[in-house]
């Protein structure tokens, strides 16, 4: 199927829907969602973002611009996956207990709002990798509409790009609490560490990043191209100052490189929930 009968079928999957609400954190998946769904659906369609310690104010700060471009109606809702052992224990199915949160919010407010359908944005490269969340999700009768159409993450940069979305290029931002190795504990104070973390190094103008953390270390990534320059440009004690004054004690950076779902290399078969 070629990009405009994809993206033909996406409109059709929402004028069924008649009415619908987007889970929307912000990220380019659910931002097209929200913008297909508004395109369509008008005021019949509501983007619905979860507040929690795992998601930064600038990433909430950003969800609320990018809707508001859109012109979508939208809604901030807290969810408390923090009050959860089984979710900040850390455990390798961790994100199953973070959607479980998110669509126990979500499914009950959809309803009082009169919408029938909750849709997210997991796309169709998210099938193919460890991701119990998609799980969680449909026992709770979630929808994914990029995904039943098959569009891929490239596919729906282009179509974000083609559309005008000045966000189409965004680099993914998984919520804070992928940077921790499975079975370490969660906690707030952890996550607005490894926050600030990598705040500071985007103002410093690095882009595409992640800070890892495993007990008193932090692991900075950067894309691979990235590397050599940020080794003879960045002012290398302020930046250890900086990481040691949020709480660190180490500070390291990963030559191999960014690379997205790296801590689910550490992964076997058979320690992973079915």
């Amino acid at each position: 199927m070629i990009l405009t009968e994809k993206l033909e079928s996406l409109k059709a999957l929402f004028t069924e829907m008649e009415r619908a609400l987007i889970a929307y954190s912000g990220g380019v998946d659910s931002t097209l969602v929200a913008k297909i769904a508004y395109d369509v659906l008008g005021d019949r369609a509501l983007a619905v973002t979860a507040i929690s310690p795992s998601l930064l104010p600038e990433e909430l700060a950003a969800a609320s611009q990018q809707a508001a471009f859109i012109g979508i109606p939208h809604k901030i809702v807290q969810t408390h996956e923090m009050d959860n052992p089984n979710y900040t224990s850390n455990p390798v199915n961790r994100c199953y207990f973070c959607k479980s949160e998110l669509h126990d919010t979500l499914k009950p407010l959809a309803l009082e709002l009169g919408y029938p359908y909750v849709v997210d944005g997991v796309n169709a490269d998210d099938l193919h990798d460890y991701r119990p969340g998609i799980q969680a999700a449909k026992e709770r009768g979630a929808r994914s509409p990029l995904a039943e159409v098959n569009l891929t993450k490239a596919e729906v940069r282009q179509i974000s790009q083609q559309l005008g979305l000045p966000w189409w290029d965004k680099p993914a931002q998984p919520c804070l609490s992928s940077r921790f190795p499975y079975g370490e504990e969660i906690t707030i104070a952890k996550l607005q560490r490894v926050g600030r973390a990598e705040i500071y190094l985007q103002n410093l103008g690095w882009q595409n990043l992640r800070v890892r953390s495993e007990g008193d270390t932090a692991r900075i990534e950067l894309s691979p191209e990235q590397i050599k320059n940020f080794v003879l440009t960045t002012d290398l004690p302020s930046l250890v100052a900086k990481f040691q004054q949020l709480g660190f004690i180490y500070v390291t950076l990963d030559l191999e490189g960014y690379r997205s779902g790296k801590l689910n290399q550490v992964l076997q078969t058979s320690s992973v929930p079915s």
